[in-house]
């Protein structure tokens, strides 16, 4: 930000007319303007200057010894040494994630992902407030038709207010972000009337969308509505289920009491085989500082998807009601059917019958090339 400098120029009279009269008068109230002009214009610009996010560089600012710049740069530099010699295999995959889609390469698969993101950033075209469209967050209006119209073709941020949103399903179109204000603040709750077989959160169309970022919400399944609802199969009855997307990202939401899983990373379909079988699942999704409760299978899984980033999320307690009566199979996080290129990181899983679990069903591809860091499993079966 540049800013002009105080006029050291200002010249002010001196010699004043001897005799009070309105010639001393006017020359008196133009000095005194002119201070007053300048005094107000240093007073603007350094008040502009304090709250103008770019009027320092991290080059300009010191920490101890060191610049942030500098500490920042050392750091990126020892992120990036870990993450390329993570264990001497797989190198090829790990730089091939850090190359964007305009051929620029970056130093960490994170850095590609912040790259991408504020690329998408840039993309939206508007930002308004759901209310506006008639959503009512009482825990009582349905607000299905407000979220469709606020998010309409896409390349839109719609944010929410604090309190409940019924609703019976939110799709998201490309490029668009849905934002709340916080988890147990803002909360999707599914209508009353909504089938067992609805995916509260979802993106609008499963035969493929790209960027999309939604943040700082809980999604409430309300499992108890019409007496009780169980799982109807598929990729059906989750809390939120990303299909066939490709740059995702899903941070701060908690997931409450959903049918099936917490979250789910997936193809349109279960049923996929052959050598390509990711090419129709989600690829490039990062799930960051998430929580899942109560689900009926698990709390994270993905299928048929790839480069996916599970950060510091933690997954307990499920309900294991999508199984049989007297048996539960109810993993925290789950790397499924023909997953690849997943990193979880930083993760807490509690009460589940397997804190992760990496597998295949017998008839489709196994996962490959998981990376499990820094994970606790507290009270899981195994």
């Amino acid at each position: 930000m540049e800013l002009k400098g105080v006029n050291i120029l200002v010249r002010l009279k001196k010699d004043y007319d001897t005799t009070r009269n309105s010639v001393y008068e006017s020359q008196l109230r133009g000095d005194m303007k002119t201070i007053e002009n300048e005094l107000n214009k240093n007073a603007t610009e350094l008040y502009a200057h304090k709250n103008h996010e770019k009027a320092h560089s991290s080059k300009q600012i010191m920490h101890g010894l060191f610049t942030v710049a500098n500490r920042i740069e050392n750091v990126w530099a020892r992120l990036t040494n870990l993450v390329l010699n993570h264990d001497g295999n797989d190198v090829k995959e790990v730089v091939d994630i850090r190359v964007a889609t305009d051929a620029s390469i970056h130093k960490t698969a994170k850095d590609r992902l912040d790259y991408e993101f504020a690329k998408i950033d840039k993309r939206f075209k508007r930002e308004v407030h759901v209310d506006d469209f008639g959503a009512v967050p009482d825990g009582k209006t349905d607000s299905t038709e407000a979220f469709k119209k606020a998010f309409g073709k896409g390349r839109v941020r719609v944010k929410a207010s604090a309190g409940v949103y019924i609703v019976r399903g939110i799709r998201i179109p490309s490029n668009s972000a849905l934002i709340g204000q916080g988890k147990g603040i803002t909360t999707f709750k599914l209508h009353e009337d909504a089938p067992a077989s609805t995916i509260l959160l979802t993106n609008k169309d499963h035969s493929g969308n790209k960027n999309i970022y939604v943040d700082g919400f809980s999604l409430d399944w309300n499992r108890d509505r019409q007496g009780g609802m169980k799982a109807t199969g598929g990729i059906a009855s989750s809390a939120l289920s990303f299909a066939k997307v490709h740059f995702g990202w899903v941070k701060n939401v908690q997931s409450i009491n959903p049918g099936l899983h917490g979250f789910d990373f997936t193809a349109p379909s279960y049923n996929i085989s052959g050598s390509n079988y990711t090419k129709d699942g989600c690829r490039y999704i990062w799930i960051e500082n998430c929580e899942a409760s109560g689900y009926g299978d698990d709390g994270i899984t993905t299928h048929y998807s790839e480069y996916i980033f599970i950060d510091r999320c933690h997954c307990t307690n499920p309900s294991g009601k999508a199984h049989k009566a007297g048996t539960s199979n109810s993993n925290g996080i789950e790397i499924d059917d023909g997953s690849r290129n997943v990193w979880v990181d930083g993760c807490y899983t509690s009460g589940n019958i397997r804190g992760v679990e990496v597998k295949a069903h017998a008839e489709w591809p196994a996962a490959q090339n998981v990376h499990v860091s820094d994970h606790v499993s507290y009270r899981d079966v195994r």
